[in-house]
């Protein structure tokens, strides 16, 4: 029986020979609190906080997450041209306690199966549109292309930096890296667009971390399946999020061995309060029927092993398990 590293790496072959499903995030030792010098802070139900660039944001009770506020009171960016006077650069701790809580997850790491994985929460078009709202961000693009250049420079920059520390310090050996780019069907933007602006930071963002050995995880639960060229050019190692809307056994053949895509399990579907064991079973059973094992990880779309509600997670990885065994001499 492989290794779960084994089995990832022959997984991500196009003529690899896995003897089982990957199952879900079982290869990650996720070291969540990696992003809280970026701001990326954990705030409760209830809390109101600024990040470490500048922007407010708000967990209101009864929401699953927080949300930067963008009324005219807290929109931290609101010319372009100004964004230089009013965007913080998030700084590097030197708290003792903060990188020996880092490397003591590390160190606890099964290194045979998993890989010590830093979380980065908020990718470059994720925080345009933090610190000045959707649609001024958007709008930005087309008005003003120099200053959303210069800004997306800045955030690059921030990221090379959490990416050196991070590599140098802990040691990591994979990166979970969240941008969504897209609805369920549709992107924000076009591939050109795409191509003119975010794919270059990403070259340079990926390129540091495959330097360095490190394995690309994007986190980007959406339509997004125009970019995937994009994706393989960036770097990206493991799509992770690819929503049922993206056809993934069609991208598989055109594109795996080039990339792996891990979701189609909509976690919408099944992260609810009343959530049953047979709707978990028949979601996860079409997945892995549809999408097979080449290329393919079947997991929920949701960008963390986390979920809202308990025993969703377990019930998935359950049903994951059962499924390699009933495609045992047709898959395995």
């Amino acid at each position: 029986m492989l290794t779960v590293k084994e089995n990832l790496r022959e997984t991500m072959k196009k003529d690899g020979h896995p003897d089982r499903f990957v199952n879900g995030w079982e290869f990650v030792n996720c070291l969540f609190p990696a992003s809280y010098y970026m701001g990326d802070y954990p705030l409760k139900p209830g809390d109101q906080g600024y990040d470490m660039y500048g922007v407010f944001w708000d967990f209101p009770v009864g929401q699953m997450g927080a949300y930067p506020v963008h009324d005219d009171a807290h929109r931290l960016v609101k010319d372009i041209t100004e964004w230089r006077e009013v965007v913080k650069r998030p700084v590097v701790p030197e708290a003792p306690e903060y990188w020996g809580m880092l490397n003591g997850i590390a160190a606890r790491t099964d290194r045979e199966n998993q890989y010590i994985t830093a979380l980065h929460p908020q990718g470059v078009f994720e925080r345009l549109h933090n610190l000045m709202g959707m649609e001024d961000a958007m709008a930005a693009f087309y008005e003003d292309p120099d200053e959303v250049q210069a800004l997306i420079d800045f955030i690059v920059d921030v990221e090379l930096e959490y990416a050196k520390v991070m590599i140098e310090r802990v040691g990591i050996e994979a990166v979970l890296h969240h941008d969504d780019w897209g609805s369920l069907q549709t992107t924000f933007m076009s591939p050109a667009m795409f191509d003119e602006f975010i794919t270059p930071a990403y070259k340079k963002i990926y390129g540091y971390y495959k330097k360095s050995g490190v394995l690309v995880i994007h986190h980007n639960d959406a339509y997004s399946a125009t970019l995937v060229p994009s994706m393989i050019e960036m770097g990206v190692d493991i799509w992770q999020g690819p929503t049922p809307t993206n056809n993934i056994p069609e991208l598989i053949e055109k594109y795996g061995g080039q990339i792996t895509f891990m979701g189609e399990i909509e976690t919408k579907l099944l992260d609810l309060p009343d959530w049953t064991e047979e709707q978990v079973e028949k979601e996860v059973e079409r997945a892995c029927t549809k999408c097979g094992c080449h290329s393919f990880i079947p997991c929920l779309t949701a960008g963390t092993p986390l979920t809202a509600f308990p025993g969703v997670g377990q019930a998935v990885s359950k049903q994951i398990a059962v499924m390699s065994e009933k495609m045992k001499g047709i898959l395995f």
